[in-house]
C-alpha cells in the first residue's frame, strides 16, 4: 500500500495582484510572492524599484487594491497595529530609533504590547545573547552608538514583540561590509529559532547569499524569482545588478 502523500506547507504570506502606490502614482504593478514559514526570502532590485512600498502596503501603512494573507488571515482593511499585534512586524529603513531613550528602554518599546511579561522578560535576554554589544550598552542613549550598533538595536526591538515574520527594510546601508555580515549571520541565527525572515536590500549578492529565495523587484513588478542560489548565477540578474 502506497504512504498517504504529504500535502505542501500552506504559505506563511501570499501576496496576489498586489498594486499600490502615492496619490495617482502607481509603484507597484500585480505584485505576487509567497513566504513560507522558517524561511529566508530575499526581495532585490536597484533603488526605486518600489522595495520599500512593498513592505509598506504589507504593513498596512500604504493602501493598496489586491490580496494579502498573513497567517491564514486576510490583511486587506486592517490597521498598521491590527497587523503588526498579529505578528508581521517591521524593521524599517533608517532603523528609526527613539535617540534619548536607552537601548534597553528602546527594546522595552518592542513588547509595549505583550501581556505575557514573564516570556517578554526572557526574550529580553534572549536577545541579549543574540547581540551582546546591546547587553554591554543597554544603559546607553540610543542615537549616541554607531550606526551598526543602531541597526542591531532596531532589530532586537523587533524581536521584543515576538515576530512571526519579520521584515527587515535595507539592513546594510551607510554600514560597513564587517558590521554586514555580522548582522547577517544573526538574521541566520533568527531564521534557526524559527523567526520568519522577509529582507529587503538593494545589495542583491548580500541578500541572495543568506536568503532560501528571492524575488527581483524592477519599477514594480516582479522580474525574476526563484531559489536564492539560482538567481545568483541567472546571467540577466548577473548582468543588471552583480556587476558580471
Amino acid at each position: 500500500m502506497m504512504p498517504a502523500a504529504t500535502s505542501a506547507p500552506a504559505p506563511l504570506l501570499a501576496v496576489e495582484r498586489l498594486s499600490a502606490g502615492y496619490g495617482e502614482m502607481p509603484v507597484l504593478q500585480e505584485v505576487a510572492l509567497q513566504v513560507y514559514p522558517a524561511e529566508m526570502v530575499a526581495i532585490v532590485g536597484s533603488n526605486g524599484a518600489g522595495k520599500t512600498t512593498l513592505l509598506r502596503a504589507l504593513s498596512g501603512v500604504l493602501p493598496g487594491s489586491g490580496s494579502i494573507r498573513f497567517n491564514g488571515r486576510q490583511l486587506t482593511g486592517l490597521t498598521p497595529d491590527q497587523i503588526f499585534g498579529l505578528g508581521l512586524v517591521q524593521v524599517p529603513e533608517g532603523r528609526q530609533l527613539f535617540d534619548r531613550m536607552t537601548v534597553q528602554d528602546n527594546l522595552l518599546m518592542g513588547c509595549y504590547r505583550r501581556a505575557d511579561k514573564a516570556a517578554a522578560a526572557r526574550d529580553l535576554e534572549r536577545v541579549y545573547g543574540l547581540f551582546p554589544r546591546l547587553a554591554e550598552r543597554r544603559r546607553q542613549l540610543a542615537g549616541s552608538m554607531s550606526g551598526g550598533e543602531q541597526q542591531m538595536c532596531a532589530m532586537a526591538r523587533a524581536l521584543m514583540a515576538a515576530p512571526v515574520l519579520m521584515m527587515v527594510d535595507e539592513m546594510s546601508l551607510g554600514l560597513a561590509p564587517v558590521i554586514v555580515e555580522q548582522l547577517m549571520e544573526i538574521l541566520a541565527a533568527i531564521q534557526r529559532e524559527g523567526v520568519t525572515v522577509l529582507l529587503v536590500e538593494q545589495d542583491v549578492q548580500l541578500a541572495l547569499s543568506g536568503a532560501d529565495r528571492g524575488y527581483v523587484l524592477e519599477t514594480g513588478r516582479i522580474v525574476h524569482q526563484g531559489l536564492a542560489a539560482e538567481l545568483i548565477d541567472d546571467p540577466a540578474v548577473q548582468r543588471a545588478y552583480l556587476g558580471v
